[in-house]
């Protein structure tokens, strides 16, 4: 073999070399992206059957090889079913790294500068509902499609206005429950369902609307805003990392870098970010 080396009695190559290092990167991203949830527990049960499948088979127990090889004969649809969440994020987390998806985030970034959006309809509204203790949930699309999400709720297609997110966060609207999607300074719907975060160094203070919002920034490169209905505190999260008790300034200039700058701040991460 051209470039191989004998390492006792293996002759290995430079391909054996790269094939392993490959795997080994896949199975670390599979690690990281199953840790803390109780699919990693299942994959690491998967696994040790796999394992005991090629020791048995190796060792020629052809009556436990059956048994093993029948069940790891459906292993690989059992696996889509019972990781239909992971891989569904694993995939997005590929899609938002692709050139593709890199163009698509620029080309979107020049719409947005030559129509810049009115973000004062959003801090004003912010402002009010906080101080109504009145809970709200804004997602601002990026490069991402957001489609999916917006499809789980009401199509709206509305222009943006104050008085339009006060009435639909209004707490006696049918349309309060769920997130609104913005989208190309458009409404596009509300009352959207978003996916909840896994991470289990999220604080416990967090309720239901921040860790839907973390787990949208967790899959897309989304913004979303959060007015806190128990403290009527104002946050901003992205990229799975939350910026918490923010004044009304303060939101106007983080929703200027998070849609239109393109510049990127340090962050707290949200386990260590203040209640």
């Amino acid at each position: 073999m051209i470039g191989s080396f004998t390492l006792g009695f293996l002759r290995i190559g430079w391909l054996d070399v790269v094939d392993v290092l490959l795997v080994t990167v896949l199975f670390y991203q599979l690690y990281k992206l199953l840790t803390g949830s109780v699919a990693l527990k299942v994959f690491l049960g998967l696994m040790s059957i796999y394992l005991l499948y090629l020791v048995v088979r190796a060792a020629g127990m052809e009556l436990l090889t059956s048994i093993l090889g029948q069940f790891m004969s459906v292993g690989v649809l059992a696996s889509i079913i019972l990781f239909q969440q992971e891989i569904r994020r694993f995939l997005l987390n590929i899609g938002k790294a692709t050139t593709f998806e890199r163009m698509r985030m620029f080309a979107w970034r020049r719409d947005t500068t030559a129509e810049k959006m009115n973000i004062t309809p959003f801090v004003e509204a912010a402002k009010s509902l906080a101080g109504k203790n009145t809970g709200a949930l804004i997602a601002f699309t990026q490069g991402s499609d957001l489609q999916f999400f917006a499809d789980s709720g009401d199509l709206i297609d509305a222009a943006i206005s104050k008085r339009l997110l006060m009435s639909i966060f209004n707490k006696t609207s049918p349309l309060h429950d769920g997130a609104v999607i913005i989208t190309r300074n458009r409404l596009q719907a509300a009352r959207c369902i978003l996916p909840v975060s896994e991470n289990p160094d999220v604080p416990a203070s967090m309720g239901l609307r921040h860790r839907a919002a973390i787990g949208l920034s967790e899959v897309t490169d989304a913004v979303v805003l959060v007015v806190s209905e128990e403290t009527g505190q104002i946050s901003l999260v992205r990229g799975g990392e939350v910026f918490r008790n923010l004044a009304p300034a303060d939101l106007r200039a983080r929703l200027n870098e998070f849609l239109f700058d393109g510049a990127p701040r340090p962050a707290t991460p949200a386990a260590e970010v203040a209640a």
